[in-house]
């Protein structure tokens, strides 16, 4: 590792650390769902539009890592991330 390698700092917003934590608990969740044989993004779209939290299996604990998620900040992110491209 040269001496500039060692010498950078990586820094990180606290959006940055949150849409981090988001983005994977909603990929466990996505997981969860899948391997139980639902359509993840119906489940997931579903539980946004209701707050339903029957939408969300159980399974793997995916009905509480969604519940833990605000749903605002969850579409603020999922948006952010659509039109970014």
């Amino acid at each position: 590792m040269s001496e500039n390698q060692r010498d950078k700092t990586i820094t990180f917003s606290i959006s940055q650390i949150k849409e981090m934590e988001t983005k994977q608990a909603l990929t466990q969740v996505y997981n969860a769902l899948k391997e139980k044989g639902y359509n993840p993004i119906n489940q997931i779209v579903g539980y946004i539009l209701s707050e339903d939290p029957t939408y969300i299996t159980n399974y793997n604990n995916a009905r509480a890592i969604v519940a833990k998620l605000d749903r605002d900040e969850l579409l603020k992110i999922l948006v952010a991330s659509y039109l970014a491209d």
